[in-house]
Formats: structure tokens, sequence, C-alpha cells
């Protein structure tokens, strides 16, 4: 098995609560999946106005990022924030219309036959802008760009200008997984190393990109709820809050099947009850409400804190030890008694020793969920 970096990573969330602490937790960023792949790889020549009308037609899926934005049709996942500068998307709109050579884009084929944008988001965005004639809620009006095409927009280009942009070529890298089949392990890792520039994409926000649907979807739902939010404090723009749901989840139904590195695991758990097909989403809601309300009622709203940081390792531990305890005996009568068991077990050496090492470790993974 690969060894793993036990680097621990603390992760600024400030909030009303909580304000000025971190999140204490091993840097997931860190951590290398041990699996070989086989994939296949072809090239493909998409015309222009190919490629728009795939995206308006949702064959084409741009992933995204936003916590907050309900993804459309042509968006999978959550918004990010266009980043590109309008003299970016104007440059790149111009040397189409000049004939210029363009960067290729990355592709995965998907299962139901629809492609996923691994690469070139940011240029397939300003494409679909041009021809809708807004990007980012605001006219697209060509500035930055040569004389004879400042003021324009695609709809008042000369027909052989339009001809032009319509007909020009981009060149696609399509990339399919054969084995491990079933799954979308290689495209994670290809995912993970083609967004190393400018800001490193978070593995949560890489998973609900490539493993969206009703589990994550729940998962927002559940990260709103206002028990949930006096533990944690205020929304982790990076997601860490609702990976934070999701191991609970996966840690609670799917223990048995635990395995360094905890990336791969959680992987590996979304994939699998991505359409509830394990463990409903009833059910799911149901035991997350009942735990969340038990912790703030009997353990206070500075529960799974060593310090002044929120502990990964104690909120795992205490969580699913919780939700076991509520499925088992149902309601807990004695707050008290148990606020007595919180602390006698903070004091215990062995736990701290567990939970203050790498938690993705087996060994301490099991000692902690006991």
């Amino acid at each position: 098995m690969a060894a793993r970096d036990s680097t621990k990573d603390e992760v600024e969330t400030p909030d009303d609560g909580h304000n000025g602490e971190t999140v204490f937790d091993e840097d997931e960023t860190s951590e290398t999946v041990p699996v070989r792949y086989t994939t296949t790889s072809y090239g493909a020549d998409y015309p222009v106005d190919g490629l728009v009308q795939r995206l308006k037609a949702g064959d084409i899926i741009i992933p995204t990022f936003d916590p907050e934005v309900k993804p459309g049709d042509d968006m999978q996942g959550f918004q990010r924030q266009f980043v590109w500068s309008p003299t970016q998307s104007d440059r790149f709109i111009e040397s189409l219309l000049l004939g210029l050579p363009v960067p290729g884009i990355f592709l995965v084929r998907q299962e139901d036959g629809r492609f996923l944008v691994l690469d070139a988001q940011q240029r397939l965005r300003s494409l679909r802008g041009f021809f809708d004639g807004v990007i980012n809620g605001k006219e697209f009006i060509l500035k930055h760009v040569q004389e004879q095409y400042k003021g324009k927009k695609y709809d008042s280009l000369d027909i052989e200008d339009r001809r032009r942009i319509n007909d020009s070529i981009i060149h696609a890298t399509i990339v399919r997984q054969d084995d491990p089949s079933g799954d979308m392990s290689s495209i994670y890792s290809i995912f993970e190393r083609l967004n190393t520039g400018g800001t490193l994409l978070q593995p949560q926000e890489v998973r609900v990109a490539l493993y969206h649907g009703p589990l994550v979807e729940l998962l927002r739902e559940l990260n709103n709820l206002e028990q949930w939010r006096s533990l944690y404090g205020r929304k982790n723009p990076r997601l860490k809050d609702q990976e934070l749901i999701l191991r609970f989840i996966a840690l609670l139904y799917w223990h048995e099947k635990y395995k360094r590195p905890m990336k791969g695991f959680l992987n590996d758990y979304l994939e699998a009850n991505r359409k509830f097909q394990m463990n409903p989403g009833e059910e799911i809601t149901e035991i997350f409400k009942a735990t969340t309300e038990v912790a703030v009622h009997c353990l206070g709203a500075r529960a799974f804190r060593l310090k002044n940081a929120l502990n990964a390792a104690v909120f795992d531990s205490m969580m699913v030890a919780l939700a076991k305890r509520l499925r088992a005996k149902g309601p807990i009568g004695d707050g008290e008694n148990l606020r007595r068991k919180y602390r006698a077990l903070l004091a215990d050496p062995n736990y701290l020793h567990a939970v203050e090492r790498a938690i993705a470790d087996e060994e301490n993974v099991n000692k902690v969920s006991r």
C-alpha cells in the first residue's frame, strides 16, 4: 500500500460563533489514490458552432463549483465564478476570427454518452457567452480587439466573419476509462493534475463535479441546517464543511470498507451511493439531523474542539458514535451523563494519541470509530 504523507492542515473558517478559528485535519490534497488505470484517448476536431450547440443541448457539461448555485442543464456540480477578464475573453474570440490556432480541450466521455470538460472551461464559457450575447451577466460586446471587430456582437458580425468563427476548428482530446470499469477514479486523478495552475482545486470541489447527483445535492441541503451551522460556523468556500458531512455519512455506513487514503474512500462511497443506491436520502437526513441536534444540545456549539480548532478526527469519532447510539437505543435522555463521558474521552491519552495522529490511517480510524 502506498505511503501516506501525514502532514496536517489548518483551513481557515472564520464565523460568527467561532470567529477566526480553524478546522484541524490532514492535508487531503497531498494524498494519492494508489490505483493503476487503463484509459483510452483519441482526438476529435469540432467546429466552433458545433461545440456551442452541444453546450446548449447539455451534451457537453462544464463542471462548476459554487455551493450556493443550483446547476443548470449545461452545468454539473457547483459554479465557480467566471475568472477570465473581458480582455481574455475578447482576445480568445478575436483569435478565432483571425483564423489563429487556439489550444485544444480535454473531454471525458461519460457512460451516458455526454462529455465532461476536464480542461478549457473558461474558453468554452467565453464561446457560449459570445454566441448567446451575454457573459457573466453582462452583454458580450467585443472591446479589446482590432478596430474592425470593436463593438461587434456575434449577431452583428459580417456574414463572412460569422462563417469564419462558426467553421473554426478546435481540437479535443477525449478520454475514456476502461479499467477499473464503472467508476471515475482515473478521471478524478486527471482532473486534479490538469487543474494545478492558479487556485488548486480541493478534493471535495472535484468530487461535486465528477460525482454530481442526488447525494451531492443532499450534502448541500444538509450543509444549510441550523444545528450544523451552529457546530461548524460560517460556510467554507472550499466545501470543507460539506466534506465533513460526507465523512460522517461514509464512516457511519461504510466503516467496514475503509482503506486509506481517506480521499479514495470518500470518492468510492460518493460514487457508490451517488443516487442513493445503498443508503436512502431520507434515512441519511434523519440520522444527521438527530445527531447534530444531540451534539449541540448536550456538547455545545464548541464540540469537537481540542483547542480552538474543530478537530476532524474528534468530529468523525464522536458523530459516528452518537449516530450508532441513536440508531440502536433511540433518544438520549441523560445529557449530563453524555457530557461526562465526552469530557473523560477527551482526557484519555490513548484517544488523544489516535486523533492527534493521521486519522486517515486504518488503525486510527478503527480506534476512534469504536
